[in-house]
């Protein structure tokens, strides 16, 4: 699920803003961008993120500095500096006269003027960061549960759609051996084979037939998977990965239907119950 948020809170040391956005993702991932100071801060940033959000990739953005009044955090890389500085000496040398370094040589010169935080205590930098990322973190729980309610009633729409389809195929089913009475009659007739509707072969075979399309059982566990579909909805805890297997459940149950019944008008009913439930999976795979 998709969302954003963003939180900042300050120390006397240090000032912090944290965003946090989301997008679908079927597993959990975190991404942590922040300055390398705080490198040994990852750890604790994901674990508190995973504590919150358990689907999607999850973007964390840190940006710190200095409390007003502190180090600027431009510091000088003396050493490499000096070895500069012999360098021109050392190429007026070879050239035979002079050659000194201007400032702009100095600036241009990576590693000897670094900007960036001053030495950072992680501890003191985590009160800061803390606050800021529960704030952003907040945030982006309350648009993706935003988003939830939006995808609930939209599942439970397309549920009531699926019930229509299983109804559908119930009126239908009961029919089914009756329909291949007619058709086995009218093929004996047709090869010549005049027998008596009540012969114990049709019977039997007719009797065979019965049993194999019966297909209450798969109705009964549409039923209970469309029940327990609700009941996930309306649960407390994230529902994401239970949804997902009920989804492929309901696939089962209706690709059982359509090889049992063996029928052109309950197979085309199953292709639009799979047409419908495939848009449902598609949603799950973004919910938490």
């Amino acid at each position: 699920m998709t969302g954003f948020g963003r939180g900042s809170a300050a120390t006397d040391t240090w000032h912090a803003t944290v965003e946090a956005s989301s997008i679908n993702r079927k597993q959990a991932e975190v991404v942590v961008q922040a300055p390398r100071e705080l490198a040994g801060l990852d750890g604790r940033v994901r674990k508190v993120v995973l504590g919150v959000v358990s689907r999607g990739r999850i973007q964390v953005s840190i940006h710190l500095e200095a409390a007003e009044g502190g180090d600027a955090g431009v510091r000088v890389d003396a050493t490499l500096a000096r070895a500069f500085r012999d360098a021109f000496t050392e190429l007026g040398k070879v050239v035979g006269h002079p050659v000194e370094p201007a400032a702009a040589d100095y600036l241009r010169q990576p590693g000897i003027m670094n900007v960036g935080l001053p030495e950072v205590d992680e501890e003191e930098a985590w009160k800061a960061i803390e606050p800021a990322l529960a704030d952003a973190l907040a945030g982006l729980a309350a648009m993706r549960e935003s988003e939830g309610r939006h995808l609930k009633e939209d599942f439970l729409t397309r549920l009531e759609t699926l019930t229509g389809f299983r109804n559908r195929i119930a009126d239908d089913a009961p029919s089914r051996p009756a329909r291949q009475r007619e058709l086995l009659l009218k093929r004996l007739r047709d090869a010549g084979l005049e027998l008596d509707p009540g012969d114990e072969r049709v019977v039997k075979e007719l009797a065979i037939f019965a049993d194999r399309c019966d297909v209450s059982e798969e109705i009964t566990r549409l039923d209970s998977h469309f029940a327990k579909f609700r009941d996930y909805l309306d649960a407390g805890d994230p529902p994401g990965r239970a949804l997902d297997f009920l989804c492929q459940e309901l696939f089962r149950e209706f690709n059982t239907i359509g090889s049992k019944a063996n029928d052109a008008g309950i197979a085309q009913t199953i292709v639009e119950a799979k047409t419908e439930l495939e848009k449902i999976r598609e949603q799950v795979q973004n919910v938490e």
